[in-house]
């Protein structure tokens, strides 16, 4: 039951970082769509789903068995990203259809180093949007950090693993390459988000 629950609040993670995705797709304008983007954030941490990109970047302060749990979000995340990506695909935005492709023909040109560095940044700045959540005081300074941390990410344009599962499929763009490129995201996010965690765990030890 625990693991049947950790998949579905990763599924419905997927669909809220999708809807994000989709807002994005529609606005004519990269800033507006930027910030649009962050309401998939908003309902992951007010709602507490589960998120990868958020969860693996407290693996260091959990057991081993943690990455495990991470995979199986990581799997509810594609699942919930893919259903997202289908359903809009039957409706009549088919618009975004085709904006989506282009932004997916864009990221599958792009050389693996390139993906790899985006995809680090990405991270570290979810990684501070999360955790400004997670421990500013102040209720101003939680959701600015969480709309700051996610805006910035989308108008640089930066690899997230999981609106990048909802892009392939919306824009059918799904290939070898594509999941390659999704794994290699994936890494990427992980290492940006373990980024600051170690280095506060080395400070730490040393004191």
């Amino acid at each position: 039951m625990k693991y049947l629950t950790t998949f579905a609040y990763a599924l419905l993670a997927g669909l809220a970082i999708s809807i994000g995705g989709a807002a994005f797709l529609a606005s004519d304008s990269r800033a507006v769509g930027a910030a649009l983007f962050s309401v998939g954030l908003f309902a992951v941490c007010t709602l507490g789903l589960n998120l990868f990109t958020g969860k693996i970047c407290y693996a260091l302060d959990n057991p081993p068995a943690y990455l495990g749990n991470c995979g199986l979000i990581w799997l509810g995340n594609l699942a919930g990203a893919f259903l997202a990506g289908a359903a809009f695909r039957a409706t009549r935005l088919t618009g975004l259809a085709e904006k989506a492709a282009e932004v997916s023909a864009g990221k599958l040109a792009d050389s693996p180093g390139s993906i790899f560095i985006l995809a680090v940044f990405c991270n570290v700045l979810i990684y501070l949007a999360v955790e400004s959540y997670r421990s500013n005081p102040h209720e101003l300074g939680k959701y600015l950090g969480l709309f700051l941390g996610v805006a910035v990410f989308v108008a640089v344009g930066l690899e997230h693993c999981v609106a990048n599962m909802f892009y392939f499929t919306m824009g059918g763009a799904w290939s070898p390459k594509a999941v390659g490129y999704l794994f290699l995201m994936s890494l990427g996010n992980a290492a940006g988000g373990l980024l600051f965690p170690l280095c506060k765990k080395l400070k730490q030890q040393s004191e």
